[in-house]
Formats: C-alpha cells, sequence, structure tokens
C-alpha cells in the first residue's frame, strides 16, 4: 500500500511540475522580457527549481525581481541574496523606501505595513526595465482573489486587473499578446496547494529560511493571531508577551505576517501539519488580511502581484 501511495504522489508531483516547467518555457517563448519575482519565500523558491529544471544548463531567461518593502524579516533576505548568488542569477532589487522618497507612495505612519504599496514600486520597475510579463508564485488554493486568476492574468497599460477581463486558456493553450504599456503576470504553480508544495520541497530537499520551521519567538495573542514582537510591531497596552515555539507558513512584510504555533522542524512533519489543517495560508497568518478594507481582490485591481 505505502508503494502505491509514493507512486501516486509521485505522479501527481510531476504532473503539477510538468505543467510548471511548460509554462516557464511558453514565457521564455513568447514574451519579450519576462522576469521572475523572487523573495525568498518557499514559493519563489520552488519556482527557482522548477526554472532550474527547464532551463539549465542554460541561464535563466529572465532576471530575478524582487519589490522589497523594507519591513521583510531579515532572515528571508539573506536567504534571497544567497540563494541568487548561488545560481549565478542577476537579482533586481527595487525598494518601495524609494518610492516614498519619490513621493509616489505615501504612509501614515512609518509602521504602518507596506505589502499593499508594494504594488507601486512593481509597477515602477516594469516600466522602468519595460517588463512585459511578470512570473509570480501565487497559488489559487491561498485566497478567493488569487482562484479569479489565470495562469497567465492580463494587466491593462495601467498596471491593473480586471477579473472579468480574463482570456480563456482551454486545453492550456495561452494567449499572450499584449500591446505597448501592458503586460503579464504568469503563476506557474497556480494550480499547486501549500501541500503540494511542501510535498515538493520534501521532495526536492529545498532549503529555505529558518523561519518556516518551528523556533522559539516571543509573541502576543492579538484577534486570534500570534503577533511577533518587533520594533515595527511592540506589544499593546494590557498584551502579555509570551514565548513560544512557532513557524511561519507564508512570509511578507513584518508588520502584518503572524506565525503560528508549531512543532514542526522538518518538511515532513510541516506535510503532516498542513495534511489536517483547515485554516489557509493567509487567513491564518495575516493581519492585513483580516478586513475587507484591505481586501486582496481591491489591491490586485490595483496592480499588486
Amino acid at each position: 500500500m505505502s508503494a502505491l501511495i509514493d507512486t501516486t504522489l509521485r505522479n501527481h508531483l510531476d504532473w503539477l511540475e510538468s505543467e510548471a516547467i511548460h509554462i516557464l518555457r511558453e514565457v521564455a517563448a513568447e514574451c519579450q522580457n519576462p522576469a521572475l519575482l523572487f523573495s525568498g519565500g518557499k514559493d519563489s523558491v520552488v519556482l527557482l527549481r522548477l526554472a532550474e529544471k527547464a532551463f539549465r544548463p542554460g541561464r535563466f531567461p529572465f532576471p530575478l525581481l524582487h519589490v522589497d518593502t523594507g519591513h521583510n524579516f531579515p532572515e528571508v533576505i539573506a536567504f534571497r541574496d544567497a540563494r541568487a548568488a548561488e545560481l549565478g542569477e542577476r537579482l533586481i532589487v527595487r525598494r518601495v523606501e524609494d518610492s516614498i522618497r519619490r513621493g509616489s507612495v505615501v504612509l501614515r505612519r512609518e509602521t504602518d505595513s507596506r505589502n499593499a504599496a508594494q504594488a507601486v514600486t512593481l509597477l515602477e520597475a516594469i516600466e522602468e526595465f519595460g517588463f512585459d510579463a511578470c512570473i509570480g508564485g501565487a497559488r489559487r488554493d491561498e485566497e478567493k482573489a488569487r482562484a479569479k486568476e489565470r495562469i497567465f492574468s492580463f494587466r491593462d497599460e495601467f498596471g491593473q486587473w480586471d477579473p472579468k477581463a480574463q482570456r480563456p486558456e482551454l486545453w492550456n493553450l495561452f494567449n499572450t499578446q499584449v500591446h505597448p504599456g501592458e503586460n503579464m503576470r504568469v503563476f506557474p504553480i497556480s494550480n499547486w496547494t501549500e501541500l503540494d508544495v511542501w510535498q515538493y520541497i520534501a521532495r526536492e530537499k529545498l532549503a529555505l529560511p529558518a523561519i518556516y520551521y518551528s523556533h522559539e519567538r516571543e509573541v502576543v495573542r492579538r484577534n486570534g493571531l500570534l503577533v511577533p514582537v518587533t520594533p515595527l510591531t511592540p506589544p499593546r497596552d494590557g498584551e502579555t508577551v509570551e514565548k513560544l515555539k512557532v513557524r511561519f507558513r507564508t512570509v511578507g512584510d513584518i508588520s502584518c505576517t503572524c506565525p503560528v504555533a508549531s512543532e514542526a522542524a522538518d518538511p515532513l512533519a510541516i506535510i503532516a501539519e498542513t495534511a489536517v489543517t483547515h485554516i489557509t495560508e493567509r487567513g491564518a497568518t495575516r493581519m492585513d488580511d483580516q478586513t475587507s478594507e484591505a481586501s486582496m481582490e481591491r489591491r490586485k485591481r490595483e496592480g499588486y502581484f
């Protein structure tokens, strides 16, 4: 029975991998100037492995691009730089701080989440380099607005997304035609789930930032979430600081990303936890997804990933 299960899993991951490699090669063949969004997070780490399988021993036919909020976890930024250097691929970093200095991003407070502000910096980078496609690691199971995305998701000349104006993708035929100023967002692992991602990480023995695994961290309990205690997210009056064993299911801006209580210290333990959870990554860990005012669909319409 175990052999049958192993074969079924291998075939499932092989099918997902094959589809994703086909999509990456389609981008390389059909788009003039693409980029691959790489943050150092687990989904973008999977994308890098898929790109290796699609294009090695040659170099990637696109640079790596990261929009740095300035509020990222330092462990993830260090991993990002080390991984790009290890692969020998070009890494372009554009910073929300620069958009703030230019006045194209205005925040009420220094500690405000910069997650949504990434959209502005991304659109500025697309214009600066003339990218006609940005490859990202978003998946449909993450959030209901992401579930509306096509694999090749069209953006108009203002970088905006209209879920009612997406192109059909019957029989995996993709329409990549864009006019000057328009672009595509491409999601090769759109059909993957969080469980698929972790099974692939385990199978491929992919390195990740250490904060994805169980570690001790000071947190406070707030609105049903475990908020990490940092200079950007200090405890509020009346809150009790606890030191718990936690891990991050998803990694984003420090000011809006929370860990979950966990003893899982390796991929196999995380797979076991993920198989029985009923709460999505973002639902369990993102403070900025807790209100409709910060809805993912609104942000995506404005140019978010």
